[in-house]
């Protein structure tokens, strides 16, 4: 079918088993800011041992890897591209990948591998990658479905650098509720990174999630940390030593007691907030503004240029400085095309649905 089509190059293409070193290679000289999607990151959110697509070229040089997992009921089959939550879902790509290599692969007898339906999102439609693996999989004969899933909320660290930051009043209100902080006992930053990585700090984080509101609200599957499952999955992630050195924590204590965190990974210029929280009981000293004005203020003397806060919950982070940026989307690859005109009706209707729940 696309042999037919198009001349590409000699491929070698192979579906294995789990997710193998090949991605921490393709990653390390991959496309600029795809540098934590490794192996790690991806058992990290597999729900299984999951398989990996490798594509290469005749030379060795590797093209594409394709992680897969299980994704949903097990009666469908269905796949998704894992990952340990925020920033975004991706596959991995070498900088002079070409999508008729991509195509070539996806229409490859391997390429079966990742079901007759697979899932990549959400995922930025702006990243050339998602833009390369929707163009070649449409090559290859894949039906592809797409779904808005929000807008990220990004603020622009370089315009506040050179702006002057913190704000005169902004400081003001920082001093005032480090005061009401040092009423109670001794306030201090914790910063966590690399090496300083540990069981004790996941837990003291999952602490604080167990004291917040979405403990007091909430069934607690929105934590990251509070459950074990839910620490388990970081403690694969930092596993692997570039990804812990990527990942940091800004916890502020008081006296002996974690009482909020920010929880972030660095990606060259780009700060991306994965999670954040605090405890209940001292909210009315803004320690949740503390926290996440200290992560910022830490960005900034970094010197990056953006941080990347992803979708939803915009009031606090248009507060912030935070502007609407690159919009996300939900992919659903399928190979039958009755089933594609099937499954189009609920992807998009839930969408759809989002769409107006976000307005009520």
């Amino acid at each position: 079918m696309f042999e037919a089509r198009i001349a590409a190059a000699p491929l070698t293409i192979a579906m294995r088993a789990g997710f193998p070193p090949e991605i921490d290679a393709l990653a390390q000289r991959g496309r600029a800011g795809h540098r934590f999607l490794r192996a790690a990151w991806f058992r990290a959110g597999a729900e299984d041992r999951g398989r990996t697509l490798l594509v290469q070229r005749d030379n060795g040089a590797l093209v594409a890897a394709i992680p897969s997992c299980n994704f949903g009921p097990a009666l469908l089959g269905a796949r998704k591209v894992p990952g340990s939550y925020w920033p975004f879902r991706s596959i991995v790509l070498a900088a002079d990948a070409d999508v008729h290599e991509l195509a070539q692969a996806l229409d490859h007898p391997c390429a079966r591998g990742l079901g007759a339906v697979w899932r990549l999102g959400p995922a930025r439609s702006d990243d050339p990658a998602t833009a390369m693996l929707a163009e070649a999989a449409q090559l290859a004969g894949w039906h592809v479905l797409s779904r808005e899933a929000g807008a990220a909320w990004l603020i622009d660290l370089d315009g506040l650098r050179t702006a002057g930051w913190p704000r005169s009043s902004t400081a003001r209100r920082l001093r005032a509720a480090w005061r009401k902080l040092e009423a109670l006992g001794t306030p201090r930053w914790r910063h966590v990174r690399g090496k300083d990585w540990n069981d004790s700090v996941l837990e003291d984080m999952g602490r604080i999630e167990a004291q917040s509101w979405i403990a007091r609200t909430t069934d607690g599957s929105g934590a990251k940390f509070m459950h074990s499952a839910q620490r388990q999955m970081w403690r694969v992630a930092l596993a692997d030593p570039v990804i812990a050195d990527s990942l940091c924590a800004t916890i502020l204590m008081l006296d002996e007691r974690p009482v909020a965190f920010s929880f972030d990974l660095d990606e060259g210029p780009v700060q991306y907030g994965i999670a954040g929280s605090y405890v209940q009981d001292l909210a009315h000293c803004n320690i949740g503004k503390l926290v996440n004005y200290r992560a910022l203020e830490d960005a900034i003397a970094d010197g990056q240029s953006v941080m990347d806060m992803g979708a939803g919950d915009g009031g606090y982070k248009r507060a912030m400085g935070a502007a609407e940026g690159y919009a996300l989307t939900d992919l659903l690859f399928v190979r039958s095309r009755i089933a594609a005109r099937m499954l189009e009706r609920v992807w998009c209707r839930r969408a759809d649905a989002a769409r107006e729940g976000s307005h009520g």
